[in-house]
């Protein structure tokens, strides 16, 4: 399922094996199709990076880097790249600027009773 999809850099050789890292992004993606009911498969790209300097997301590159093998942290970063997938940064883009636009529409009622 995974593959293609995950790739593991294990610059320290940490404990975790391709199946056990397989079984947790395949988990991860499941747990958020199905927490916001979404119809198509979540599979999004991920590099785990283990042996990095601090415990991170870098959401330009796709990347989850841990400095050794935790598996929550490992879920979390699989969750939060997953969640990304469901909203195109475009479309991020125009939610926000909505919400500006509706933000500088709105007044308050002491104005206007002045």
């Amino acid at each position: 399922m995974a593959q293609g999809c995950l790739t593991i850099d294990n610059r320290h050789k940490e404990r975790l094996s391709t199946p056990e890292a397989e079984k947790i992004y395949s988990s991860a993606c499941s747990v958020v199709e199905r927490e916001f009911d979404i119809k198509h498969l979540l599979h999004p790209r991920v590099r785990l990076v283990l042996g990095a300097d601090k415990n991170e997301i870098w959401f330009v590159g796709r990347e989850i880097r841990l400095t050794k093998r935790n598996l929550y942290a490992f879920a979390q970063g699989v969750v939060w790249l997953a969640f990304e997938d469901l909203m195109p940064s475009q479309q991020r883009l125009t939610i926000a600027k909505r919400a500006v636009t509706r933000a500088d529409s709105t007044v308050e009622i002491e104005r206007l009773a002045k």
